[in-house]
């Protein structure tokens, strides 16, 4: 069994208009960014558990996507700066 199958709920990670079953998604802000063959979407969405952040990896047609809770959104992005300083010194 293949992990580079499409999910089986149709859901598509550049648009919030197919949600999973019983967990109905608003998508609040979508912005996309290419890295050399890399194309990231981040969404910050919300549902009845919450807002989180999901990050969308697709290289040649694979995605891979992690979701951040928004609770942890300061965090993540306190590490990823120090992330961008260490590459920059």
């Amino acid at each position: 069994m293949s992990n580079e199958s499409a999910s089986g709920y149709g859901e598509s990670p550049y648009d919030g208009s197919a949600a999973r079953p019983g967990s109905a998604e608003e998508t609040l802000k979508t912005e996309k960014v290419q890295i050399e063959r890399k194309i990231f979407v981040l969404s910050l969405r919300q549902n009845a558990r919450g807002r989180f952040l999901r990050i969308t990896e697709d290289v040649n047609g694979r995605r891979d996507t992690i979701i951040v809770p928004a609770t942890g959104l300061a965090d993540f992005k306190r590490v990823l700066d120090e992330m961008v300083k260490a590459n920059v010194d």
